[in-house]
């Protein structure tokens, strides 16, 4: 205890700094000219406090915060609440020539460098977990069994959880409980009381999914998450760092809306 080098920066500083660098993405050396210190104090205290904001999870109520995806699902259970899933998508640097594992960034749907995270958020789009990143060819539905969403589903309480249609066969695996759009039972030529009857269905399950998207969007404008040009190593931390911080933001803001 009290090894290394001393801090010259105090938390609070250090702190801010951190919220700056998620914020608007501000490179190491701008944040080191503004503090009057050298590149190498900033790196070390980004990599000190994004830890420390990852790990606070997110807040539903103020001292309440979720922080596994278990969690998730028993708040839901016990308020009867509706849940909505979506994986979303963010650039990052494509991995040095030789690697292994390069290909495995390598979106399929943007065909782009990219990681992954799946957002759960509730009816009103507030945001309840992130995931941890996981590289982009990964699909929605595996990075969703992977998380151990049809274990909790299946054995947890009886919670609704609405999907997209990269989730379809969830449903199945949950006893019904995560909703994903109807399949096209017609490929070709299919009668018009059915594609009437289809697209009715198609667009009341997009408008009720539709608030998982506005989350995401609240996500996307950290610019940290717009494209993270950083270690793709730190993208675990960083997204779930952000998920908290916009977390606590949404419910300060409805406590706020309800005093006055």
């Amino acid at each position: 205890m009290g090894a290394g080098a001393k801090h010259r920066l105090v938390f609070v500083d250090r702190l801010l700094t951190t919220l700056v660098h998620l914020r608007h993405a501000t490179t190491h050396d701008v944040l080191a000219c503004w503090s009057g210190v050298d590149r190498s104090t900033i790196t070390r205290a980004i990599a000190e406090v994004r830890p420390l904001l990852a790990e606070r999870g997110c807040t539903v109520s103020p001292g309440v915060r979720l922080r596994t995806l278990a969690e998730v699902v028993d708040h839901l259970g016990a308020g009867g609440k509706t849940g909505i899933i979506d994986g979303t998508e963010i650039r990052v640097r494509r991995p040095a020539a030789g690697r292994k594992d390069r290909d495995r960034f390598i979106s399929g749907k943007n065909k782009q460098n990219a990681v992954k995270a799946m957002v759960v958020t509730d009816g009103d789009g507030r945001v309840l977990f992130c995931s941890p990143a996981k590289p982009g060819s990964c699909a929605d539905i595996t990075h969703a069994r992977r998380l151990g969403l049809v274990e909790l589903l299946a054995d947890g309480p009886a919670v609704e959880i609405l999907a997209d249609a990269g989730h379809q066969g969830l449903g199945a695996q949950t006893g019904g409980r995560v909703i994903t759009p109807p399949h096209r039972k017609f490929k070709k030529n299919a009668p018009d009381w059915y594609e009437e009857a289809y697209e009715r269905q198609r667009k009341a399950h997009s408008s009720r999914r539709i608030r998982v998207e506005h989350g995401i969007a609240h996500l996307k404008n950290w610019r940290a998450l717009a494209r993270h040009l950083g270690r793709r190593e730190h993208m675990s931390d960083t997204v779930q760092a952000v998920a908290g911080l916009l977390s606590h933001q949404q419910t300060a803001d409805l406590a706020s809306a309800r005093q006055m």
